[in-house]
């Protein structure tokens, strides 16, 4: 098994904050693949151009839908660019609705077990509450009722009330490493 931990989850869960701590606690390397993906998806035949005609056209949700493959070859090619180290993907990096892209990612992250989902609370609709109250972000339904999460996630840590020590620490005590 890898020794990275990965972390997931829907937008504002703090999955940068934490993956910033972890490195630090830990010495291992932080790859947040918000600050890396445009290179990826270059290198993959993202088109910026139509991508900004989508956003205009269609909105949030259109251009969701045009990141999706380029979302699921960022997992992989994020893993192969930076081994051994703590990676926090963006929320859509581990969504998806497409059976195939799914299956994609989730064999990529097979040989992985410490794939950490962080929730504010077991409860989705108040999750939705807290994570709108964070950010304003009105889509994050989209990430919290897919199963994707649960299902390629091997840890789950859920942090409302918790201080930012407290759940590196319980991340810690959860990861195998």
């Amino acid at each position: 098994m890898k020794k990275d931990i990965i972390l997931i989850g829907p937008v504002g869960t703090g999955k940068s904050t934490i993956g910033k701590l972890l490195s630090k606690d830990l010495g291992i390397p932080q790859a947040s693949l918000d600050d890396i993906r445009w290179k990826i998806y270059k290198e993959s035949g993202y088109d910026f151009e139509l991508a900004d005609e989508i956003m205009q056209r269609e909105g949030f949700l259109g251009i969701y839908r045009y990141w999706k493959p380029f979302e699921a070859y960022s997992v992989k090619r994020a893993l192969e660019l930076y081994p051994d180290h703590i990676h926090d993907f963006g929320a859509g990096q581990s969504v998806y609705e497409d059976e195939e892209l799914f299956k994609e990612v989730q064999n990529a992250l097979e040989p992985y077990s410490n794939i950490v989902l962080l929730l504010p609370s077991e409860d989705r609709e108040k999750c939705l509450q807290i994570l709108f109250e964070r950010t304003q972000f009105e889509h994050n339904s989209l990430f919290i009722n897919n199963p994707s999460n649960e299902k390629l996630a091997k840890i789950i840590v859920y942090t409302d009330g918790k201080k930012l020590k407290e759940i590196t620490e319980e991340i810690i005590r959860k990861v195998k490493l």
